[in-house]
């Protein structure tokens, strides 16, 4: 499968992760390209700089705000930005992974300043640079269509940096809060090294790796520089290349039984999980004591977000209590995303193979719902178009 190991010696921010994969081998035009989908696509630009760090070769980006009286909002709201990306012209794949990353900076923020996730106030400039940072990190994840992210330890410097709420220490509240059990260390500056915005990247898609996990095979790799001028690189080293290892993480199963909730809870509560970062959740019809019907959630999770999602189940579903058990070995057939052209337009095809040998290829379905809205033409006629385009393909 494809994947990145990002190496963060001098922690990470948005925009080194866009320099890092632009770098490493997405095109500008297309980034840019992508980001005119955005119904706020007339209030920015985008500037990409080649510049040197220490020496190293980076990419420098930089969101220039345009029409800033004309379009000041004073800030926007969680609310506001999933409905601005919901309309958007943005592929399915792309807005779910930009709502995830903003959806744990969100709860983080929320957290800190205790207030709901949904009710955190992104200020303009902060919106803008935020949104044009992670829409455009998951629009460049999607054109290398990576699957699997490791991350090093985080260097997160140290002082304090001034925002909207005057100084706060390093690393901020909300980096913090994003970075609870992650492998960290304050480093030798004097400076804000892991922004909200690196931090939330990390949280939503990164898994921890110390050095470069084993069975990475490395095919370019992509430096993208940071605002400061530092005495190491400041600079984020993005390694892109193929993986064919085993996680090193713990895997369980949390599993719960439910037999007095309202069942309209449990997509909203798919959509949570999903987000904190479980693998996978799933529900079984049981019945218990008095051959009352209910149903047992399973929620399949690694090490790193387990408490996490027992909190959300504690807090969105009416149980009291839960069992938690580790998963002995989990096997993976290797997978990777194949882009066809069908008459209807673009599908992702998610293909498979065990041993050399493909096992499965199955449209996205989201992409499918998409067209076949758009197009106004049955669901099942898109599948079956993507499904004879990518035969076609395969031989």
């Amino acid at each position: 499968m494809k994947a990145l190991y990002l190496d963060c010696f001098a922690g990470i921010s948005g925009n080194m992760f866009l320099g890092a994969l632009l770098q490493a081998g997405v095109p500008i035009a297309y980034l840019e390209k992508e980001l005119g989908k955005l119904p706020m696509a007339d209030e920015f630009k985008l500037e990409v700089n080649e510049t040197s760090r220490n020496g190293i070769h980076a990419l420098y980006v930089d969101v220039i705000l345009l029409n800033v009286k004309e379009h000041h909002h004073g800030h926007r709201r969680m609310a506001d930005i999933r409905e601005l990306l919901e309309k958007s012209a943005l592929s399915m794949a792309v807005k779910q992974q930009a709502l995830s990353i903003f959806e744990v900076i969100a709860e983080a923020e929320g957290k800190v300043h205790g207030k709901p996730a949904e009710e955190v106030a992104f200020h303009e400039v902060g919106a803008v640079d935020s949104i044009v940072d992670i829409v455009g990190a998951a629009i460049c994840l999607d054109y290398l269509e990576v699957e699997r992210i490791f991350v090093s330890r985080l260097t997160v410097g140290g002082g304090f940096v001034k925002c909207a709420h005057g100084l706060l220490p390093v690393p901020a509240p909300a980096v913090a809060e994003l970075l609870m059990g992650w492998q960290t260390v304050k480093g030798s500056e004097e400076k804000e090294l892991v922004t909200p915005t690196g931090a939330g990247i990390v949280r939503a898609l990164g898994l921890y790796s110390e050095s470069l996990p084993k069975g990475f095979v490395t095919e370019c790799i992509g430096y993208g520089a940071g605002s400061h001028e530092l005495n190491i690189p400041n600079v984020l080293r993005v390694y892109r290349g193929e993986y064919n290892g085993a996680v090193d993480s713990k895997l369980a199963v949390i599993e719960v039984n439910i037999d007095d909730m309202n069942p309209q809870i449990y997509g909203y509560l798919y959509e949570k999980l999903l987000a904190a970062g479980a693998l996978d959740v799933w529900t079984t019809s049981i019945f218990m004591k008095k051959n009352r019907p209910a149903q047992m959630l399973s929620v399949l999770v690694d090490e790193e977000k387990q408490n996490a999602c027992v909190a959300i189940i504690f807090a969105e579903t009416t149980s009291i209590g839960l069992r938690i058990m580790p998963v002995a070995q989990r096997l993976e057939a290797s997978r990777h995303i194949a882009k066809v052209e069908t008459k209807y337009g673009v599908v992702n095809c998610k293909v498979s193979a065990w041993e050399g040998k493909i096992c499965s290829v199955s449209p996205e379905y989201e992409d499918c719902k998409a067209l076949a809205v758009e197009k106004q033409v049955p669901l099942k006629v898109i599948q079956q178009e993507a499904m004879k385009v990518i035969d076609e393909r395969l031989g």
